[in-house]
């Protein structure tokens, strides 16, 4: 871990204009989860509220599955983009709960949204909407494709253990998109990046499921990991939480030095929703007004992939979102991946 964190990699700039997004949308599940409700699975409230800001999530219920989600965001967009479904050149799904481990779970979304276009998934977890939605952007840019539906979406409670009291109440389930197409010659990507570090794998995991390690009834249970529950997310949260804050930091200036910009350029803050403590850290140490960093933690949770999206379509429908304002946008998590990107609305 020591390494993660002394060796922090900037990633890749660049800059990609003329793209522009046209719609937004956004879908959780009706069921609300408040941190009392966990305190009957034996969790502390306050505890949870103190040390991250969320008061409660949405957990889908039997029979909702994360295409659901991703195809319920999609037709808002859709819909606020005002176009014909049947102009979608592709769709682009980040997530890392798909439905099924074959095929991938954008043909599924396909289906429901009567598609006929290519579709794929992405896996980044919590970064996996920023790396979408920067590869949406070079299929737009480059002209090859006309309008692309970019999702962010996990069902992150079907994956996680209710044991693990320190971990199951962070995370909610939820889905958001946005519909890319071509803008100006000054919108779009002013200055981005997107970077892994594989040395922190094991901070954040699946450890069964892949080919690495098979599903086996008589899979053994982890030692040290709470619950025992090997096919199910794990999190070591402590350091995870300190390579976050430092590289939220530096990422943050890495891009905006790339951009020619400073913060009182950056009209809202959209960041992966993963701890209040983690945002307030990162952007107070920089001076940005909290009013500036959109937050919506305290009501669905840590949605992972869907995390930045729904924000986006929020802040959108809420008004705050005007022609030519500046956005910063970054995710973080497993892998460990991230992407942050200054976008010119």
């Amino acid at each position: 871990m020591s390494d993660v964190l002394q060796h922090l990699q900037r990633g890749p700039l660049f800059q990609l204009t003329g793209v522009r997004i046209a719609g937004t949308g956004s879908c959780v599940p009706d069921l609300v989860v408040t941190n009392e409700d966990l305190g009957r699975l034996g969790c502390d409230p306050e505890w949870i509220s103190q040390r991250t800001g969320i008061h409660e999530r949405r957990h889908a219920p039997p029979g909702l599955s994360t295409s659901h989600l991703a195809a319920g965001a999609a037709r808002q967009a859709i819909a606020a983009a005002e176009i014909d479904p049947a102009d979608i050149d592709l769709i682009l799904l980040a997530t890392f709960t798909p439905d099924r481990l074959l095929p991938q779970t954008a043909t599924a979304v396909q289906q429901q949204l009567g598609l006929k276009c290519p579709a794929m998934d992405l896996v980044a977890a919590c970064a996996g909407f920023m790396y979408a939605l920067i590869t949406g952007a070079q299929f737009v840019a480059t002209g090859s494709m006309r309008n692309v539906l970019v999702i962010g979406a996990d069902t992150n409670t079907r994956v996680l253990n209710p044991d693990d009291k320190k971990t199951f109440p962070l995370f909610g389930d939820g889905a958001g998109a946005v519909i890319l197409t071509r803008g100006s010659s000054e919108q779009g990507l002013l200055a981005a990046t997107l970077g892994a570090d594989g040395g922190g794998t094991d901070l954040l995991t699946r450890r069964v499921g892949g080919v690495e390690r098979p599903f086996s009834l008589d899979c053994p249970a982890e030692p040290g990991v709470e619950g025992g529950i090997p096919w199910l997310m794990e999190m070591d949260g402590r350091p995870v939480f300190k390579w976050a804050v430092r590289l939220l930091e530096d990422t943050f200036e890495h891009v905006l030095t790339a951009a020619g910009r400073d913060k009182e350029a950056v009209k809202l803050w959209l960041l992966h929703q993963a701890n209040a403590r983690i945002l307030d850290a990162a952007t107070d140490s920089m001076g940005v007004p909290r009013e500036r960093v959109v937050k919506h933690l305290d009501r669905y949770g840590n949605t992972s992939a869907g995390s930045i999206p729904i924000a986006l379509d929020e802040s959108v429908r809420a008004g705050l979102v005007k022609s030519g304002d500046e956005l910063m946008m970054c995710g973080f998590g497993a892998g460990l991946s991230w992407g942050t990107a200054l976008w010119k609305w």
